[in-house]
């Protein structure tokens, strides 16, 4: 069954080691079937319960599935393969692939360091301070009542997916389902394996998730649901306002569910936020820097209800403690003097994807892209879009990406587009696909 590939080891962290270690290697390819406990137990000499204990710690990890009596193996993307292997190297051609903001759109970052600088000389922050700068709770919680975020105490984390795996931790345990967005955000549909969970794939339109897709994946035993408000990643989606009273509608019904809002497109967007938190029982909704600030101030907000935000910040104080003050004062800096001009940064993006969409769509190809920065195209041969384009000197992300169960398609990034490339990358995709007037996004 494993060819020569002798897995080794006498103790459940051995066996588990050797396997990993394997799959690394390439020697264990993802897919493939791991021997019967028993079968594997005998060949090693140790107990069939110590081989079970450290399939248990594999399936935990992400990196194999148990199927029942189909048995264990490999998973097919395991966790120690990030989505972003899955890719092309844009070397030569205009790249389209990274998801980026516009670097001409970020604000510079010296005055706010500066100031932060100065208020760390003068009140340099020790063990023991606060892990959330007064002013920084207080202007975020100002953005989020103005946006009709329920009330909760706010929390900093390193980032969108860092708040995300926390509020995870938070509740959920290994081998439980989350119900996700397909397509979705890649780096979420990596983190769910890896925290030893299973996603439910949830179909969305240009309003969301579906409510019936939802609705089927709670009844499949999902304990969690996780959101993108605006600025879906990678099809633009926004909740719309009938869409959000159906979610909560579904939600209400269920209300164990634990309910993750991610707001990234706050500041790039100019489509109001309709929060669907208030009807489960636990919730939270992050806003990260990264889209309207840069990547690298790696910051984000978190609200939720005292409970989990309760579990976050105490598991976070026996972790990294904070994040610093630093950044939080260079944030607030921003926040506080308004640096960003939110409606032209969101009328920016919002002209380049809007004609993009149009110039396709007068293509016959068809194109969803409601909001942020990103266009999603079904298509009907992934590999072959992608490798045509590339001949043709555009590079795009294959949509393997950001896919659990939908229909193949890619993603153009069009930040980098200035406004006389729509024209020649339309044409350009549109030589690449055929025309998919009828493409869907599930």
């Amino acid at each position: 069954m494993l060819g020569e590939y002798p897995i080794v080891g006498r103790r459940a962290a051995e066996i588990a080691a050797s396997v990993e270690r394997a799959i690394g290697t390439g020697e264990l390819p993802p897919g493939q079937l791991l021997p019967p406990l028993r079968e594997l137990a005998g060949r090693l000499g140790v107990n069939p319960n110590t081989v079970a204990a450290a399939y248990r710690v594999l399936r935990e990890r992400g990196v194999i599935e148990t199927a029942g009596r189909r048995g264990s193996r490999v998973r097919s993307r395991p966790s120690s393969t990030p989505r972003e292997w899955i890719g092309v190297d844009a070397t030569g051609a205009r790249d389209l692939t990274s998801g980026n903001p516009d670097p001409a759109l970020l604000p510079p970052l010296g005055a706010p360091l500066a100031a932060a600088a100065a208020r760390a000389a003068e009140r340099p922050t020790l063990y023991g301070a606060p892990d959330v700068v007064p002013e920084m709770a207080e202007l975020a919680r100002a953005a989020l009542d103005a946006d009709g975020v329920p009330a909760g105490p706010v929390a900093v984390t390193s980032g969108s997916l860092d708040a995300i795996e926390r509020v995870l931790a938070a509740h959920l345990r290994p081998g439980d389902a989350v119900a996700v967005e397909d397509p979705g955000w890649g780096s979420l549909l990596d983190l769910i394996p890896a925290l030893g969970l299973r996603a439910l794939p949830v179909g969305v339109d240009d309003d969301g998730p579906l409510p019936e897709r939802v609705e089927q994946a709670l009844a499949q035993g999902a304990r969690a649901l996780v959101v993108t408000d605006r600025a879906q990643n990678p099809t633009g989606a926004v909740v719309s306002a009938a869409r959000a009273r159906e979610l909560r509608t579904v939600l209400a019904a269920h209300p164990a569910v634990l309910l993750i809002e991610d707001d990234h497109g706050h500041g790039i967007v100019d489509v109001p936020l309709r929060p669907l938190a208030g009807g489960t029982d636990h919730w939270a909704l992050v806003r990260s820097t990264a889209k309207a600030y840069g990547p690298d101030l790696r910051l984000a907000v978190l609200t939720g209800d005292p409970g989990t935000l309760n579990r976050v910040r105490g598991r976070q104080r026996l972790g990294p403690g904070w994040v610093s003050h630093l950044l939080q004062d260079a944030v607030a800096w921003l926040w506080r003097t308004d640096a960003v001009d939110a409606a032209a940064v969101a009328a920016s993006y919002d002209t380049r994807r809007a004609a993009l969409v149009r110039a396709l769509r007068e293509r016959g190809i068809a194109a969803y892209g409601r909001s942020g920065m990103n266009v999603w195209v079904p298509v009907p041969d992934e590999t072959g879009a992608v490798a045509r384009l590339l001949a043709a000197g555009w590079a795009v992300a294959p949509g393997a990406r950001f896919r659990v169960a939908s229909s193949p398609g890619v993603r153009l990034t069009v930040s980098p587009l200035a406004a006389d490339e729509i024209a020649p990358v339309a044409d350009a995709v549109a030589a690449a696909t055929g025309a998919t007037v009828s493409g869907r996004l599930d």
